[in-house]
């Protein structure tokens, strides 16, 4: 999607406002002995209440109206009677629609108490996020994306996960183009183009390179490693990125 309206924006950031509800009142909710379901259950409430449909529902009969990922799974965790245990991490990730507009975003909580090996993972996640979105302007190569992440990444000592994309296209749709890789290619030669809806999204790890399949359908763990991710939608504006899941 390419915005080319003020009230394209607008839309884009109605539905982002719900989305990003939905994650902070579920991270403020965390505890130990609360269920995935619970969790699940308050933000299909929260999304109903926004006027919001669950993205991955809708799209692809996802099991849930979120991704709930408790350790050790680290992506696309479904609900279910799965209670939170001191010291999970917990990635949340929602994507919804709402009059025609979709966003998508993530985070990844640790359920106290707090081991200074996940906080620091998490910290790099999050910093890996917010740098590749402060250099996604309108003219520079999808590369400065993907370079964000390997920095911290290298900074910190983590792994990227390496088959799940950095960054796809958002908007009109749940994924779209552009798909850029979580990693540098030399030979992507394209650049970020203003008003382009794009969804950001580093997986950090202390050692994975690749997300395995689980038993369960859609789940993705990376076995005998710890692995954070966080994600914003974002729209490249005339004078810097516009994160629209706030």
């Amino acid at each position: 999607m390419i915005v080319k309206s003020e009230e394209q924006l607008q839309g884009l950031k109605a539905c982002g406002r719900a989305v990003a509800r939905a994650i902070r009142e579920m991270g403020a909710a965390l505890e130990p002995g609360i269920t995935s379901k619970e969790l699940d259950d308050l933000a299909r409430r929260i999304l109903d209440e926004e006027g919001a449909v669950s993205a991955p529902e809708s799209v692809y009969k996802f099991p849930g109206a979120t991704c709930i990922s408790i350790e050790p799974v680290i992506a696309h965790g479904w609900a279910d009677s799965q209670t939170v245990k001191p010291g999970d991490l917990v990635n949340i990730d929602v994507s919804a629609s709402k009059d025609g507009y979709f966003t998508d975003a993530g985070a990844t909580f640790i359920v106290p108490p707090v081991i200074p090996e996940k906080q620091t993972l998490v910290a790099a996640a999050k910093r890996a996020r917010d740098d590749a979105i402060a250099l996604a302007r309108a003219g520079q190569s999808m590369q400065v994306i993907p370079k964000a992440f390997e920095k911290v990444a290298k900074a910190g000592g983590y792994t990227i996960i390496e088959n799940l994309l950095g960054c796809h296209g958002v908007g009109s749709t749940l994924h779209d183009r552009p798909e850029i890789y979580a990693v540098p290619d030399r030979r992507d030669q394209r650049k970020l183009q203003e008003g382009m809806v794009i969804a950001v999204e580093p997986f950090l790890s202390t050692g994975a390179t690749y997300a395995a399949d689980g038993e369960r359908e859609w789940e993705l763990f990376t076995p005998g490693c710890l692995t954070a991710q966080f994600e914003h939608t974002i729209v490249i504006g005339k004078k810097g990125p516009i994160i629209v899941t706030l």
